[in-house]
């Protein structure tokens, strides 16, 4: 128990020591001598946080704007994926050949998805806040859906030895299978997959902004700082951008903890 203690206060302290030695680095310049940059490209962390604080109220509009789309375009992606997977594994004889179709969508670039999704759904309202803002989910959702159904497949189909065949001889029928073995076999992949798309999904968000038809959104906002040379706002977003992927990490790691808390006993 001691030892294991240990093992948790050691995975934290590392990275946040890590981390404050970066940010030391970074305050004092040293970075900016080793790397040959300057404060107005690279901004010191003070000036950041001091952008952060004075445009508090449009960097949480922006926040939230992109939360929505990541969070919204994960559930739909998520549940897209398992059902894909369920799919698969009824009907096995399609099933692979169904899930590499579908992992081909993976290798589309998002830069090449997102302003196809733009135009596919430009006569879907006249609010062009809600055309932007399917747009931008239905990029995350595809992003998304892929890893799921790739992981809870595997979770279907990869069961212990003779399991599948102990319920046939109790004499289970398919739905008890499913329900019984399959279902509780796959939560462990599921987690797997979260833990890959919960960081796609802030990524392809804000990069599916760059091309959205309505300006807002923390990855709009990097954008359009470089572009007028505010480098100190774009880090700023930039920022905000790891707050929103830290802080969906950290969730997602301790809703596993709490799911997979018997299981791991």
């Amino acid at each position: 128990m001691i030892k294991m203690d240990k093992e948790k206060l050691s995975s934290i302290l590392y990275p946040l020591v890590f981390g404050a030695f970066v940010i030391i680095m970074w305050q004092t310049e040293a970075i900016h001598f080793l790397m040959g940059a300057d404060t107005f490209t690279l901004p010191l962390p003070t000036r950041i946080l001091t952008i952060l604080t004075e445009n508090l109220p449009k960097v949480l509009t922006n926040t939230k704007a992109t939360l929505m789309v990541a969070a919204g375009g994960l559930a739909m992606g998520s549940l897209l994926g398992y059902l894909l997977a369920i799919i698969a594994s009824a009907f096995p004889k399609w099933g692979v050949g169904g899930l590499s179709v579908v992992s081909a969508f993976n290798a589309v670039p998002i830069i090449a998805i997102a302003p196809i999704l733009n135009n596919l759904t430009k006569d879907f309202s006249r609010d062009p806040n809600v055309r932007s803002m399917l747009a931008k989910t239905l990029v995350v959702m595809i992003t998304c859906t892929v890893s799921m159904s790739v992981n809870a497949y595997r979770g279907f189909t990869e069961l212990k030895p003779y399991s599948e065949d102990l319920m046939h001889s109790l004499a289970a029928g398919k739905w008890t299978i499913f329900t019984k073995l399959k279902v509780p076999n796959s939560v462990p992949y599921i987690f797997t997959a979260l833990r890959v798309s919960v960081p796609a999904s802030i990524i392809s968000a804000m990069v599916s902004e760059y091309f959205a038809e309505y300006i807002i959104g923390v990855g709009r906002m990097i954008r359009e700082n470089i572009v007028l040379a505010q480098y100190a706002t774009a880090w700023a977003y930039i920022a905000a951008a790891f707050v929103i992927g830290i802080s969906m990490y950290v969730l997602l790691l301790i809703f596993e903890g709490i799911c997979m808390k018997g299981r791991r006993a």
